[in-house]
């Protein structure tokens, strides 16, 4: 399928797929998505929140930042260009919280289209430029250290293949739209998400549809909806409630 670099509104880039008229990221601005979605109502709410018992071990407060848990860990379902682990890498160094991330994607992104992705320098995070290459140089299957904070698994595997129990505190449900692949959007998938999350998780995703909304409330989430993104009405967050 024909792939393009695109700018977004926010000046961050994206990959656009012509066929579906669909984008990895918010054409709205991919940035500001990611922010907005996974890290304030995702990681932020979670480390606010306290976490599982098992994680509230210690607080780290760093420059006015603050989380209460001191190991999360973090299922992403899309890893794609790999923006939002690059931003959550930011995050955990902020944080001084130790974050294993994991990365699911059925069809890796090219590193000729990765070196073509802005995310370093619109982050102002120019200096970080070999660790975003090295979330995507290092190899799929094993579990890597990116720097003393982060970690990184890539699994490259259909979402429905997700059998893990209660293994993930965060879920940044991050697949293609449900208007071009409804079959990620099923309560069949959001029961393995829901089984994936221990005690107290949290699942965020960019999409407000009902239909996902009934879906996620069909298995056991509670459901919140939240103002969503630049261009996005709402959001949805799922808890998992112990």
């Amino acid at each position: 399928m024909q792939r393009e670099i695109v700018i977004t509104a926010d000046g961050s880039t994206t990959i656009h797929l012509p066929e579906w008229d669909e984008q990895y990221h918010s054409k709205h601005g991919a940035i500001q998505e990611a922010y907005h979605v996974f890290i304030k109502h995702g990681l932020h709410y979670f480390c606010d929140s306290g976490g599982s018992k098992e994680s509230q071990k210690a607080s780290h407060v760093v420059e006015g930042a603050i989380c209460n848990s001191n190991e999360i860990s973090i299922l992403e379902i899309g890893f794609g260009t790999g923006l939002n682990a690059f931003i959550t890498l930011l995050e955990a160094e902020k944080l001084k919280t130790n974050i294993a991330y994991y990365g699911v994607e059925a069809y890796p992104v090219l590193m000729d289209e990765i070196n073509q992705l802005n995310y370093p320098k619109e982050l102002k995070a120019e200096d970080k430029v070999s660790l975003f290459n090295k979330l995507h140089e290092v190899s799929w299957e094993a579990s890597h250290k990116i720097t003393s904070h982060f970690s990184l698994t890539k699994q490259n595997r259909f979402f429905s293949k997700i059998k893990e129990k209660e293994r993930y505190n965060i879920i940044y449900f991050d697949a293609f739209g449900a208007r071009v692949q409804p079959e990620l959007w099923t309560e069949s998938i959001f029961q393995n998400m829901f089984h994936a999350l221990k005690d107290n998780g949290v699942l965020v995703t960019y999409s407000a549809k009902g239909s996902v909304r009934r879906a996620m409330e069909a298995v056991g989430f509670k459901v919140q909806r939240l103002p969503g993104p630049p261009g996005k009405r709402e959001m949805l967050r799922a808890c998992k409630e112990a």
